[in-house]
């Protein structure tokens, strides 16, 4: 068989690509693991997907649907070969109805272009990721991403209503629908939803959005220690608050940050804690001037605030560092998105400084401290050199995360880099499960064959 040729009468000129540079583009994400598929395919409608999926299903040839290949666990690296599945070419904004409050998009449409589109609309989508400005709807769709304001407003299922997905076998069906309620048979639309490309490829998506808040605050906190600061986010949460975002950072993250952002001007203290806020104005600043007492008299050694989108993006731009500046340091960062139930989360800060000193690698921990969802970046100088200890290290947290009744990934996903650790985070039984799902959907297990099923 050549694939090229047949894939290339099958769906027309310009679709299907061998060229190597193309190839390569395709082969991996933000992991370290790369694999080169046979051709790439840029379908840009629903039948060209379903044709190339009838075809691939009844001749049993690997599919690896991507996004913008912007993962952090290998999830789009078409680890068997055959055909690279690209959907960047599907990236219209179809409509976005005010009066209906919802958008109704293509999976290759880039995340904060949505946020932008809607928001001239006075609407609202608010899943966050940190790559937002570079991943597309359809990878947030297949890992449920999430991001720091996930706190108040939930991670990316809780925003899709509706979903077109084509199955292995090339059906086209419809899931979901259009308004905010629906109860008619099973939550198709919660199945697909973090399925990682391995049930069904998205062709369009219809998503709620939420009236936009004409108001932000931001409250920016230094501590002493990160146990401190860590303790500071239950006291907030205890007295009542529901912050948009409430972010957390340690010592190593702070100081690779005053290494890297020599220009800015980086709060002294071992922790850092960033709260936002959202809402009408007159709330925002009672909340603001009611929380900078709470955070202050827990301990606080410096406090800024700051009211209005432009201040605020000011205080966030520190945080939005924190990835290139721990990258900045010339160490291997080893980015885990481990959850445990958030009155844990000082446990799981002191447990990563055992693991630092246990192993000797230099452990930084930040993120999203209000969902429990917290960061950790084992950096390592040499991985090829200490794979055994990296090994170790991870087994070690893991095994703490799911001792701890928490989650092994928050909003990356398993792909290839977690594994490992995937048939220790689930039940036999839930295992099982996802088997039958999988079989039921994709039979002959073409869809991203290698990764966690």
């Amino acid at each position: 068989m050549d694939l090229y040729a047949d894939l290339s009468a099958l769906l027309g000129d310009g679709i299907v690509s061998r060229q190597p540079e193309i190839l390569r583009e395709n082969s991996g994400d933000k992991w370290f693991a790369s694999h080169l598929p046979d051709v790439v395919v840029r379908p840009t409608t629903n039948k060209q997907v379903s044709q190339l999926l009838r075809f691939a299903n009844e001749h049993k040839i690997p599919v690896t649907p991507r996004g913008s290949g912007y993962g952090y666990v290998g999830g789009c690296v078409p680890e068997r070969g055959g055909i690279a599945l690209s959907m960047a070419g599907m990236n219209r904004i179809k409509e976005i109805a005010v009066a209906d409050g919802v958008a109704v998009v293509e999976p290759g449409v880039i995340t904060s272009h949505i946020q932008d589109a809607v928001k001239a609309h006075r609407l609202f989508y608010p899943p966050d990721p940190a790559s937002l400005k570079n991943s597309s709807i359809g990878g947030n769709i297949a890992t449920n991403a999430g991001g720091p304001r996930c706190l108040k407003y939930g991670v990316t299922r809780h925003y899709v209503l509706g979903l077109e997905v084509v199955l292995a076998n090339g059906s086209i069906v419809r899931v979901g629908g259009r308004t905010h309620k629906n109860k008619t048979g099973f939550d198709l639309v919660g199945l697909f939803v973090g399925s990682e490309g391995m049930l069904g490829v998205v062709t369009e998506v219809t998503l709620r959005l939420l009236p936009l808040p004409p108001a932000r605050g931001s409250i920016s906190a230094s501590f002493r220690s990160i146990e401190g600061a860590a303790a500071a986010v239950q006291r907030v949460l205890e007295h009542g608050f529901l912050p948009s975002a409430l972010e957390i950072a340690d010592r190593f993250t702070l100081e690779a940050a005053r290494q890297h952002l020599l220009h800015r001007i980086i709060p002294e203290g071992e922790a850092h804690l960033l709260i936002d806020l959202d809402g009408q104005e007159d709330s925002v600043r009672s909340e603001i001037d009611a929380l900078s007492g709470l955070v202050g008299s827990l301990g606080a050694l410096t406090l800024e605030t700051a009211l209005g989108e432009e201040a605020c993006e000011k205080l966030w731009d520190l945080r939005r560092e924190f990835s290139e500046s721990l990258k900045a340091t010339g160490l291997t960062k080893l980015n885990q998105d481990v959850t445990v139930p958030r009155g844990k989360l000082v446990d799981l800060v002191r447990f990563a400084a055992g693991l630092q000193e246990k192993y000797g690698f230099p452990v930084a921990c930040f993120g999203h401290a209000g969902d429990g969802n917290i960061h950790v970046n084992v950096m390592v100088a040499n991985p090829a050199e200490a794979i055994e200890k990296m090994d170790q290290a991870l087994d070690d947290l893991f095994g703490y995360v799911i001792e701890a009744n928490g989650a092994i990934t928050g909003e990356h996903g398993i792909g290839l880099a977690k594994k490992r650790w995937w048939p220790k985070a689930v039940s036999a039984e839930n295992l099982a499960l996802h088997q039958a799902v999988k079989h039921a959907l994709d039979p002959n297990g073409i869809l991203n064959p290698g990764k966690f099923l």
